[in-house]
């Protein structure tokens, strides 16, 4: 990666080299050749122009006859789940890596159809904006100065729906082991395994529905680990005057103690608003404000635990980076075909999104090492090209060339395919309607 100085570094060859490098550091954790020669196709056509990524579509494009060994890949191949996820972090530290980088915890939502995939339940989702039938994945992210990435993944089983039902859980193959967890406990057991592994970081970040939950602030704490979390505006702040609501406390911040400041830089330019630091009953908590500029009613509520003193200007950014994860998850479902899969079990689901973690590590070292903007001579005024830039290169260079006999043989095994499914459609309907 290191060659790829600038944008006209790139080709097919420093490319697809940048990716086999990425893979080799994985490679160890396929016990079979062919397994991990799928695999290492698997994440190049995860970042490939096909339209839907699945293992149809992935088993198509790599050039074999059938979706067999795609989807063996997903579902019954051995191969070390967790070991490549920690690869990944090895990888991601190695290059985007910061003594101060923050830590971002956040959820989202992957729609589905269907009852049977691990986890799937009737919620709200953000992500579709209204209630949907869908999985819930965890996710710890990492961001720096020099970039931002997802270390680490957790599926989300709902208690009563999942957990309370073991023939379900058991027809998705979820292991006998695994017990209910919130989804801030999930986020704690992926920091507890950041920090085993040595990520150097200096805060964690998360949405209100990381910091209202109570023990997931005290084990932090009890680690000395500073945070800025957001909190909702009826969270209860401990004062010398016993607890008052944070919305409460921001109403009486006076008009001189606000200050303009930048949380960083977003698509149309600084992301600008107006802060406030309110002091609590504890000189190592603060509660941190934030106002819009064009609407003073619209204010957002961070807890912030930090043993020693920090400037404003550092609270304000760390609260801004918690964003960073969001267009990460933007990125993966964008470019590296998070929620293009179509596996079911709960093994498949981790097996699936850490291949799409490799792909999504892959162009943010890859946008790292292209390092700051350069324009050529001859050309007006670039920006910096983004991993979505640098995924259309990749799909547009590497390519494969296209075979006639093998499209129409896919051709034919799909609606093949499809004629048994609709057969085996009616004869259930006939059935159910006698």
């Amino acid at each position: 990666m290191a060659a790829l100085a600038r944008v006209e570094h790139l080709s097919a060859a420093r490319l697809q080299a940048g990716l086999d490098d990425a893979f080799a550091l994985v490679a160890g954790r396929f016990r079979r050749p062919e397994v991990r020669q799928r695999a290492r196709a698997c994440v190049g056509e995860l970042l490939s122009g096909l339209e839907r990524k699945n293992g149809w579509s992935l088993a198509e494009y790599a050039g074999e006859a059938t979706p067999d060994g795609m989807q063996r890949l997903f579902n019954a191949a051995k191969w070390d789940v967790d070991g490549v996820r920690d690869d990944i972090r090895t990888y991601l530290i190695q290059h985007l890596g910061e003594h101060d980088g923050v830590l971002v915890g956040d959820d989202t939502g992957f729609a589905k159809q269907g009852t049977h995939s691990a986890g799937v339940q009737r919620r709200y989702t953000g992500t579709l904006g209204k209630v949907a039938n869908c999985q819930i994945g965890v996710f710890l992210g990492y961001a720096s100065s020099r970039g931002r990435a997802v270390l680490d993944r957790e599926l989300y089983l709902p208690k009563d729906s999942w957990i309370a039902r073991p023939e379900r859980c058991a027809d998705a193959r979820v292991p006998e082991q695994v017990g209910f967890a919130t989804k801030p406990q999930l986020l704690q057991a992926m920091i507890e395994r950041a920090l085993a592994a040595g990520v150097p970081f200096g805060w964690v970040t998360a949405d209100e529905a990381y910091g209202d939950n109570g023990p997931l602030r005290r084990y932090l704490e009890d680690q000395q680990i500073s945070y800025v979390l957001a909190v909702s505006r009826a969270h209860q702040i401990t004062t010398g005057a016993g607890k008052v609501r944070a919305d409460i406390m921001a109403g009486k911040v006076p008009r001189t103690g606000w200050q303009r400041l930048s949380c960083g830089p977003g698509a149309k330019g600084d992301r600008r608003y107006a802060w406030a630091l309110v002091a609590t009953g504890s000189p190592a908590h603060h509660l941190l404000v934030r106002r819009s500029l064009s609407n003073p009613r619209d204010l957002a509520f961070y807890l912030c635990h930090t043993p020693r003193p920090v400037p404003l200007q550092r609270l304000v950014e760390v609260a801004g980076a918690r964003w960073t994860i969001e267009e990460c998850f933007q990125t993966g479902k964008n470019e590296a075909a998070f929620d293009h899969y179509q596996v079911r079990l709960y093994p498949a689901w981790y097996r699936y999104i850490t291949l799409a973690m490799l792909a999504l590590a892959f162009l943010a070292v890859t946008r790292a090492a292209l390092g700051a903007r350069h324009t050529p001579a001859g050309t007006g005024p670039l920006v910096d090209i983004s991993a979505n830039e640098i995924r259309r290169v990749f799909a547009l260079l590497t390519r494969p060339p296209t075979s006639r006999p093998h499209i129409l043989h896919w051709s034919r095994w799909r609606r093949r395919h499809q004629a048994r499914a609709r057969q085996s459609h009616y004869q259930r309907r006939q059935l159910r309607d006698r």
